[in-house]
C-alpha cells in the first residue's frame, strides 16, 4: 500500500507534521538524510516565549498564540503516550540590557508585550539579585544594567526529550521512519511529483512535504523552485552544577543562560553565516563561558560537560516557508523558522496538516508562501 505523505526531513516540524497526520489516520513515512531529530532541533535551548495577544491581527500573533496554546497540551499528550517528559515548566525569563541602545529597545519591546496583553514586570538590579535571580550577584549588573524586565510565563522544554516522545508517538501511530536516507533527486511529470530518488531507493506518496531546514533551499532548486534560505550556526555550551543554582531564563539579547531541572545549564548562542560548517569553535565557546561567568559568577566552578553547534534555516524577513510547492499540485514545504522552529512546531504541524487535507488552515498563510517577494 502506497504512502499517503511523505515528509523530507525529521526535525522538530518533521516529526510534529508526522504526527499530526498519522493522528489524522493517514499512511506517513519520514526519511532524514542523518539520523532523525538530530539538527538544529535538538541543537536548541528550547525557550517558549509567552503569548497572550489580547487581540492578535497578523498570521505572525495568531500562530504564536496558537503554539502557546498547544504546547501543554502536547507535552500531556506525549507524556501520556508515551510516558516520556519533554520537561515543559514555567520557569520565567528575565530580560537585560546593558547599554542604552540594547535597552531603548528592550523598553520598546516591553510596551509592545503589554500591549499585546502578556504578563510583564519591571526588574531593577536590586529584586534581580535579591529575589528574581540571586546566581547573578557578584555580576555587573549593579552597575551596568540599563533595564530590564520579567516574563513570568516564559517557558522552556528540553529539546532532545521533546524530540525523542515525538519519535516514539509517531512510531506509535505507524509512522516509517528512514534515517540516513539523503533525496538525491525528484521525478516530475504533469505537474506533480511522482517520485523521490533517495540513497536508499526510490519512493512515493500521495503528498510530499519538505520539512529539510536550510538544505530544503537544495530539495526546491531541484525542483526549480529558489529561494533564499540559508543556515546561521548557533553554538551552543552546557554546564553541569547543582540543581536550583540558576533559576530562571536569562536573556540579554540573543545570548541566554537557561537552567534544567536536573542543574545543567544551556548557554548560548552565537548567530554566524558561515554556511553548512557546523563545528564548534574555541573563540566562540570562549566567548560564550565569559559571557556566563560574567553574568553569574556562581557559575565558574561547573563542570563543562560539552558543547555542540546547530545549523537554523533563516529567510530574508525572518518568516518561515510554509505552503504549497508552486508549480506542484502535491507538494508542500515547511521550513525557516530560524531560533523559532521548536516554539512554532506544535502549530506548523497543525496549520499544514489543515492545508494538506481540507486546503483551508485557520490561520492565512499568504505571509508565508513560497514565492513571496
Amino acid at each position: 500500500m502506497a504512502d499517503d505523505c511523505l515528509i523530507l526531513g525529521a526535525g522538530v516540524v518533521g516529526l510534529s507534521l508526522a504526527y499530526e497526520l498519522a493522528g489524522a489516520g493517514l499512511k506517513v513515512r519520514i526519511v532524514d538524510r542523518q539520523a532523525p531529530g538530530k539538527e538544529a532541533s535538538w541543537a536548541g535551548a528550547g525557550i517558549l516565549p509567552p503569548a497572550n495577544f489580547r487581540d492578535p491581527q497578523t498570521s505572525d500573533d495568531r500562530l504564536a498564540l496558537l503554539c502557546h496554546e498547544l504546547h501543554p497540551r502536547w507535552s500531556a499528550q506525549l507524556r501520556e503516550e508515551t510516558g516520556i517528559d519533554n520537561e515543559l515548566r514555567r520557569t520565567g525569563g528575565l530580560h537585560l540590557a546593558t547599554d542604552k541602545a540594547e535597552g531603548d529597545i528592550l523598553r520598546w519591546q516591553a510596551r509592545t508585550w503589554i500591549e499585546q496583553g502578556l504578563s510583564v514586570e519591571d526588574a531593577t538590579a536590586s529584586n534581580i539579585l535579591t529575589e528574581l535571580e540571586p546566581a547573578l550577584r557578584g555580576s555587573p549588573l549593579q552597575e551596568k544594567l540599563n533595564a530590564a524586565v520579567f516574563l513570568p510565563d516564559e517557558s522552556q522544554l528540553r529539546n532532545p526529550r521533546h524530540l525523542k516522545a515525538l519519535l516514539a508517538a509517531c512510531t506509535q501511530r505507524g509512522v516509517t521512519i528512514t534515517a540516513d536516507c539523503a533525496v538525491e533527486d525528484f521525478m516530475v511529470s504533469s505537474g506533480k511529483i511522482v517520485s523521490v530518488r533517495t540513497a536508499s531507493g526510490d519512493l512515493s506518496a500521495g503528498v510530499i512535504c519538505l520539512t529539510g531546514g536550510p538544505w530544503t533551499q537544495n530539495l526546491l532548486s531541484r525542483l526549480g523552485v529558489e529561494v533564499a534560505l540559508r543556515p546561521i550556526r548557533g553554538q551552543i555550551a552546557l554546564l553541569n552544577t547543582s540543581p536550583g543554582t540558576l533559576r530562571r531564563i536569562v536573556n540579554i539579547g540573543p545570548r541566554y543562560l537557561v537552567p534544567r531541572a536536573d542543574g545543567r545549564v544551556l548557554v548560548g548562542s552565537t548567530e554566524e553565516d558561515v554556511g553548512f560548517e557546523k563545528r564548534n569553535t574555541a573563540e566562540a565557546i570562549a566567548e560564550l563561558m565569559r559571557f556566563a561567568i560574567s553574568l553569574a559568577p556562581v557559575l565558574a566552578p561547573a563542570t563543562m560537560e560539552m558543547c555542540w553547534a546547530g545549523l537554523r534555516p533563516t529567510t530574508p524577513d525572518g518568516r518561515p516557508y510554509l505552503g504549497r510547492v508552486p508549480g506542484l499540485e502535491n507538494a508542500y514545504v515547511a521550513a525557516g523558522h530560524f531560533r523559532s522552529g521548536l516554539q512554532l512546531s506544535p502549530g506548523t504541524a497543525v496549520l499544514m496538516r489543515q492545508l494538506i487535507l481540507t486546503g483551508s488552515p485557520q490561520i492565512d498563510l499568504e505571509p508565508y508562501r513560497v514565492d513571496r517577494a
